[in-house]
């Protein structure tokens, strides 16, 4: 693909370039002319690589893995592998930036990485199919099914409004850290599903959600345990017929990521990206009145990389 052409899919994406130290203009996301020089980033926003380098280049400008787990520890990798499609479809998180993911945990120490979700498909053919079994196998982690109820746990959700108790997977549990990593792609339901809508894939019963105010219930399981990390997957971006897709023709190469630990930022930056205002996500308003993070991306310290 030339410049022009990928300057032209790039604007219909929502994404007009900018210079080589920023990202181009859209919902005043992406307006800074320079990436703010300190170092104690809230967010990083990096955009022009495959998955693997710019998850190298934004997790280094975080201060490592090594700032997120300590030696010997437990890792639970959270992707969203719902769906029984190939990687370009975007309905499931890239292998690519998974297999590098727990590679980074390994190198920062980590005894044990582990990796799961609750599947919408078949979770057999969901993880062979999206790529992302062979991508945790290749780099040395474990790929744990989530397709009975007896690796689930019930909890309390004592701050939740509509959700107040849920069965939980036990890595989530069980693990000392907890890294989630969703794809940003449309949604049927919510309009979009980012970093919040990818925890109903630690539970069990997922249809009391959709019975019971799912924008609530999103932002009110993300009370019980919030990530330690959360990395956006905006390579492949599914702009229609989501979460699942009809076919490569509803996808978008954006070529981003998104990283956080404050998962309503991670959400709204996202929300951006794709084209909309985050208050306009209900679960996203939701959580940020009940104080779970920051929606407002002005106030936040944020490093805009391009490569």
């Amino acid at each position: 693909m030339d410049r022009r052409d990928f300057i032209k899919k790039s604007i219909q994406a929502g994404i007009i370039l900018g210079t080589a130290s920023t990202f181009g203009k859209h919902l005043n996301f992406f307006s800074s002319i320079v990436s703010n020089s300190k170092t104690n980033y809230d967010l990083v926003a990096i955009k022009g690589g495959e998955p693997d380098l710019m998850f190298d280049k934004a997790i280094e400008s975080l201060g490592g893995m090594k700032s997120f787990i300590k030696k010997g520890q437990k890792v639970v990798v959270k992707p969203n592998i719902g769906w029984d499609v190939i990687p370009e479809r975007a309905a499931n998180t890239n292998p690519v930036l998974v297999k590098r993911i727990v590679q980074h945990c390994f190198e920062a120490g980590a005894k044990e990485v582990y990796v799961f979700d609750n599947t919408c498909d078949d979770w057999k053919r969901s993880y062979a199919n999206s790529g992302i079994e062979k991508a945790v196998k290749d780099a040395g982690g474990k790929i744990v099914s989530g397709d009975s109820e007896r690796y689930y746990q019930k909890v309390d959700v004592k701050k939740g409004k509509r959700l107040t108790s849920t069965k939980v997977h036990e890595l989530i549990l069980e693990s000392d850290v907890f890294i989630n990593v969703p794809i940003l792609k449309h949604h049927s339901s919510t309009d979009l599903t980012i970093a919040m809508k990818n925890l109903m894939g630690n539970v069990w019963d997922r249809g009391y959600w959709h019975r019971n105010n799912l924008h609530q219930c999103i932002a009110d399981f993300t009370t019980f345990r919030k990530p330690d990390l959360n990395i956006v997957d905006a390579y492949y971006v599914l702009k229609r017929n989501g979460p699942r897709g009809v076919s490569k023709a509803d996808v978008v190469m954006m070529k981003s990521q998104i990283i956080s630990t404050d998962i309503v930022a991670a959400d709204s930056a996202a929300a951006k990206l794709f084209g909309m205002h985050p208050e306009d996500i209900s679960y996203i308003k939701i959580a940020a009145e009940m104080k779970l993070g920051e929606m407002d991306l002005s106030k936040l310290n944020i490093n805009r990389i391009i490569l």
